[in-house]
């Protein structure tokens, strides 16, 4: 059987080293924990969960609500694992950490074509293989891969993950359960701000001491990963318009829409850890107390993690990355996650995917199954490999790279409904044919 390499065993290696497996391939999974650790990473498990754990909407009206159907109808080992451990969150898929990473570890040492390596690569080895090292890609493999690509087509970026509560620590005096607009079960700890409150808040925020990081600017900062403190500094709203924004939410003690409202999210099955949504940082721990215990239901919080400020590096992948994630003058050696410019936990899943079936069908010489752009699947693909796009930077899916409808579909949510049946029954066909 031929032997395929997988370097890098976060959610797109993992996808990617499982389908493989699962199409009679060997497979040589390449991983560096527990020898070696990134600083946001903190378990030896594979596929751990940095920046948050909730894989976002559900709907199918919601981008990524397809994309993740569309990898569940196609047998995903990470949605597998995220249904079977999720944790309620409104209408999110928000999963329990740990228990989601140490499934998809077991399940992967457990199959009988994957050989685990715990070892630190820092070269790219002859194809076939496929480079998902992630965002948090080690110096040496980095510049094997700047190498590899000439260099100068290599690019970084910086992202933040947020800090962690206990829920006993939250003062459920001043917050209360809910989901925005009352959708799905009240799963969101809602903490609310007067006016006063929030714009002290936002003024320590915005002159708060930040830990230093090498190269850090603002500009270098990807929109759908902002810090906090950096949204707090281009506005005094901008946060009430964003992480902080009260619509939908209504304080059962006043019976009114608070002025500011911070969520929080359960991070693990036990709900005793919360996530404090959208509030990736990099301030330097006594500052992250400090201003954060201004909210007025966290004034006594008890800090389990605290946000950590992390390197992310992609590729220019236009000029180098078919939308197959191959590349363009090697096909045999692939890219997948966030290092290729999919930004988000299931984006990276889906890369994964789509790398290893791909590579499959070139290695046993079979025609390469053609997402297209009606897919949320092949829309990604298609973005990250379109040489039309001047200044590349990371994406999540959303409709707006999905292939629009022939037909007018009156309102937004119903025209985004008829684009996810569309894409559905566009994979239901290709499994009929055996094409997926």
């Amino acid at each position: 059987m031929t032997e395929v390499k997988v370097i890098g065993a976060g959610l797109a290696g993992s996808e990617a080293a499982w389908q493989l497996a699962e199409r009679g391939f060997v497979v040589r999974l390449y991983e560096m924990k527990p020898q070696k650790k990134s600083p946001a990473h903190h378990c030896e498990d594979f596929a751990e969960l940095v920046c948050s754990n909730s894989l976002r909407g559900d709907r199918l009206e919601n981008a990524v609500g397809l994309l993740k159907e569309e990898l569940r109808r196609l047998g995903s080992l990470i949605l597998q694992c995220a249904d079977a451990t999720r944790v309620e969150a409104g209408g999110c898929l928000a999963v329990d950490r740990y228990g989601f990473s140490g499934m998809v570890t077991e399940k992967i040492r457990n199959h009988p074509n994957i050989t685990v390596v715990s070892e630190e690569v820092t070269a790219i080895p002859e194809g076939p293989v496929i480079v998902a090292t992630g965002p948090l890609t080690s110096d040496a493999l980095s510049d094997a891969i700047a190498d590899y690509f000439g260099g100068s087509e290599y690019l970084h970026f910086y992202d933040a993950a947020a800090p962690l509560v206990t829920l006993e620590s939250i003062d459920m005096e001043r917050a209360w359960f809910a989901s925005r607009y009352d959708r799905g079960s009240a799963d969101y700890i809602n903490c609310a701000m007067e006016r006063w409150e929030y714009q002290a808040f936002v003024k320590e925020l915005a002159n708060a001491e930040e830990a230093q990081v090498h190269g850090f600017e603002d500009s270098q900062v990807f929109e759908g990963c902002m810090p906090v403190e950096v949204m707090a500094r281009r506005g005094e709203d901008t946060l009430r318009y964003g992480p902080l924004k009260p619509v939908g939410l209504r304080d059962p003690k006043t019976g009114r829409e608070p002025y500011a409202v911070v969520q929080l999210r359960r991070d693990n099955a036990a709900g005793s850890i919360y996530n404090i949504v959208g509030f990736q940082t990099h301030l330097r721990f006594p500052e992250q107390r400090r201003v954060f215990t201004m909210i007025p239901a966290l004034h006594e919080a008890e800090f389990v993690r605290y946000g950590v400020m992390h390197r992310n590096t992609f590729l220019n992948s236009p000029k180098l990355l078919d939308c197959t994630y191959a590349d363009r003058n090697n096909p045999l050696v692939a890219f997948a996650g966030q290092m290729t410019g999919v930004e988000g936990y299931v984006e990276s899943c889906a890369s994964g995917y789509l790398a290893a079936v791909c590579m499959a069908a070139r290695l046993n010489n079979e025609k390469i199954p053609n997402f297209t752009n009606m897919t949320a699947i092949g829309s990604l693909a298609q973005y990250i490999s379109d040489t039309s796009v001047v200044n590349f930077q990371p994406m999540n899916i959303n409709f707006g790279i999905i292939a629009p409808l022939t037909e007018r579909v009156k309102g937004k949510a119903n025209k985004n409904l008829a684009i996810a049946n569309r894409a559905l029954a566009h994979i239901e066909a290709m499994r009929n044919e055996g094409k997926a």
